[in-house]
């Protein structure tokens, strides 16, 4: 496969290190790389603007002007499917990760087997954004990607399915769930949620990144949690 990886690091020792990394990764697991490296945020999206298909973003985040989770925001509200690793050294931004659905955190100095292991999680994340959920609606054959598919409920014999679009059909929950992947997880009888969708998880109710709220049942605050510890 081919796969474009931007790194975005005001430090160029630690870009050319980085980019040694990925280059002996391409090569170890027989994957073609196209690596571009910028020294700012502003560099990046400027450049960003006119090139916008990259694939894996490995970007820090203690940056000049604009930070990297600034920058990372930025990119999100226009590009699902970019998998965003931030490198650092400080653990104070975890939480940051959620608003722009991180993929992972990697400490500097980064190690080499520990880059390994997060860019093959991000491909094989790149290999599920196109998997598509087929349905027979009106007589038509209605294709929507998975990653598109923020949640989906129930009400009596139909479901409705919010994406970029919300689409009612007439089938079971469970009917529904053998066409989904494991980014999926029933929360209620009624409910199942992408987990890649969550922003943030309270005993209550969990709040999606586009700010819609579920209410969550008593006692599944714990097998939410599980489930995108699990995913991830």
């Amino acid at each position: 496969m081919n796969y474009k990886i931007a790194i975005c690091d005001d430090s160029d020792a630690d870009r050319q290190y980085i980019s040694g990394l990925v280059s002996s990764w391409g090569v170890n697991t027989g994957h073609t790389v196209q690596i571009s490296d910028f020294s700012s945020a502003e560099k990046f999206l400027f450049h960003y603007a006119e090139k916008n298909d990259y694939d894996i973003l490995l970007l820090d985040i203690e940056m000049g002007a604009m930070d990297g989770v600034t920058m990372a925001k930025k990119l999100r509200r226009e590009n699902e499917t970019v998998q965003i690793v931030f490198i650092t050294g400080y653990t104070d931004y975890i939480l940051e990760g959620y608003e722009v659905a991180a993929l992972h955190y990697l400490m500097k100095p980064v190690k080499g087997d520990k880059l390994f292991s997060v860019l093959d999680r991000a491909t094989e994340k790149l290999s599920k954004n196109e998997r598509v959920l087929n349905l027979k609606i009106g007589g038509e054959m209605v294709r929507i990607p998975l990653y598109r598919i923020r949640y989906v409920d129930v009400f009596g014999n139909y479901v409705t399915i919010h994406a970029t679009d919300d689409l009612t059909v007439k089938m079971t929950l469970g009917e529904l769930e053998k066409e989904l992947d494991d980014r999926f997880f029933r929360v209620s009888r009624s409910v199942v949620v992408n987990l890649t969708q969550i922003g943030r998880v309270t005993k209550s109710e969990i709040m999606l990144n586009d700010g819609v709220a579920i209410p969550l049942p008593r006692g599944a605050y714990e097998n939410v949690n599980r489930a995108i510890i699990n995913m991830a």
